[in-house]
């Protein structure tokens, strides 16, 4: 069986910077991107619920990209493992469809595994980019906009490598 891995953006197109997973996920969309066999990308936005369910067919590694707030300069470039140490219990999902964080959704994940027998995925990423701007307005602000292919390079460089223990180091970029 071969493995399966999704590349999901995140956010909501309405709120400035948090825009940035969609924005990438179409990036990787676009014409003349390489994407292995057996990598989907899906434009989430912010039905976490339906990202919870759509996980339930069976993913060995989920790629998340999102706005991600950690005191950074805007336009910075995370990586980030999840491990499932995370702050969210499986009984503390909310299911609120337009408020589900990604930890939330992961929690819920969780709940509905134990219920339904489905697997996890064995590898979750986080590709996240520090926002500069949540106002509401369409638009990433300008260095938001300028880290999209950036962001874009490093999913690829986890698609590409993602049976080696540790991803490629990408200039400017933090990895934790």
């Amino acid at each position: 069986m071969s493995r399966r891995t999704l590349v999901a953006g995140i956010g909501n197109v309405f709120l400035g910077d948090d825009g940035f997973g969609v924005e990438t996920v179409r990036r990787l969309n676009g014409p003349g991107v390489p994407l292995p066999d057996g990598v989907e990308t899906a434009d989430i936005g912010i039905r976490g619920v339906h990202l919870a369910y759509r996980l339930l067919d069976g993913y060995d590694t989920l790629v998340l990209i999102d706005a991600t707030a950690r005191g950074g300069a805007p336009g910075t470039l995370y990586l980030i493992e999840a491990t499932g140490d995370g702050p969210v219990a499986p009984q503390a999902a909310v299911l609120d469809g337009h408020q589900m964080s990604p930890d939330a959704v992961l929690a819920l994940l969780d709940t509905l595994c134990a219920g339904t027998g489905a697997a996890p995925p064995r590898r979750i990423w986080v590709v996240g980019c520090e926002p500069g701007s949540l106002d509401e307005g369409i638009g990433l602000s300008p260095p938001v906009a300028a880290a999209v292919d950036g962001a874009a390079r490093m999913v690829l460089d986890l698609v590409h490598h993602q049976d080696e223990e540790t991803p490629q180091d990408e200039p400017g970029v933090a990895a934790n």
